[in-house]
């Protein structure tokens, strides 16, 4: 079996673009459609409800491109939203960042002391440590807000002093003593980006868990287990929506794909309900 419709992708702006990114490198022929709801980010500091009602919008108009999947490339969104749109979309396949990235720190831990660095909303949730302990109930998890990570990344200052200093900061009392974390998730999608600044100052014993790149896996493998992969042997095309300031998202948009996008390629689109 086979199936060409496209994967479609969300966040509430820019940072679910680390998801796209390890999508298009483990899934090179599959098309993908990335909306970012940049008109209304961020989404973390939104009601659960009104998340909710946000996530419904982007993934009815991404259905009306005929997607295949969903893929929420937004922690918040995946944390309060990802059952309601499990059960509307059924049986279409909705897949978050949070399952897959706990999953991960689970299966990487050798001590059972688990970090999570994420926004503060996310850190407040607690939805990564409550995926952790569903999986593996002893688990230590220790958590550190870290927002100006997010800045950082879409400045493009994702190494050198200011970002080695605000990571020293942040990691500094999450990382000390004999009995600190052996693995670190990084449970925002802004921070792959400052993956190697991370690791400079946790050290190389320490290992880091993307969430952007595990969640490409479990896409990858429920394609797999559905037989909806694409059957093609070409590059799969990727589009771009977006909700306001097609400029911005290209410019920033760039840093986390990590090649040129064009505000000319970015669609500027309307999701709300009219």
């Amino acid at each position: 079996m086979s199936d060409n419709r496209p994967i479609g992708v969300f966040d509430s702006g820019i940072g679910g673009i680390t998801v796209l990114k390890a999508l298009r490198a483990a899934l090179p022929h599959e098309d993908l459609v990335y909306l970012g709801d940049t008109a209304r980010l961020p989404y973390g500091t939104k009601s659960p409800e009104t998340v909710t009602a946000y996530a419904t919008q982007a993934t009815k108009h991404l259905m009306e491109h005929g997607v295949k999947m969903i893929v929420i490339a937004c922690n918040t969104a995946s944390a309060v939203a990802i059952g309601p749109l499990t059960e509307a979309l059924k049986p279409l396949p909705v897949i978050g960042v949070i399952e897959p990235g706990a999953k991960a720190g689970v299966g990487a831990t050798r001590s059972g002391h688990i970090g999570v660095i994420a926004t503060e909303a996310t850190v407040k949730g607690g939805a990564y440590a409550r995926a952790i302990h569903a999986l593996k109930p002893d688990a230590f998890v220790s958590q550190a807000p870290c927002g100006l990570f997010v800045t950082l990344a879409e400045e493009g200052w994702v190494s050198g002093d200011v970002a080695e200093a605000a990571a020293k900061r942040y990691l500094a009392p999450l990382f000390r003593g004999k009995n600190a974390p052996d693995t670190l998730v990084l449970g925002c999608t802004h921070f792959p980006v400052l993956a190697r600044t991370i690791k400079k100052v946790v050290g190389k014993d320490v290992k880091l868990v993307d969430s952007a790149a595990t969640t490409a896996k479990a896409v990858q493998a429920a394609l797999a287990d559905r037989g909806l992969g694409a059957k093609r042997r070409g590059k799969g095309k990727t589009r771009f929506l977006a909700t306001d300031s097609t400029e911005r998202f290209a410019r920033v948009g760039g840093i986390f794909f990590g090649e040129i996008i064009r505000a000319k390629d970015v669609e500027l689109v309307d999701i709300r309900p009219s």
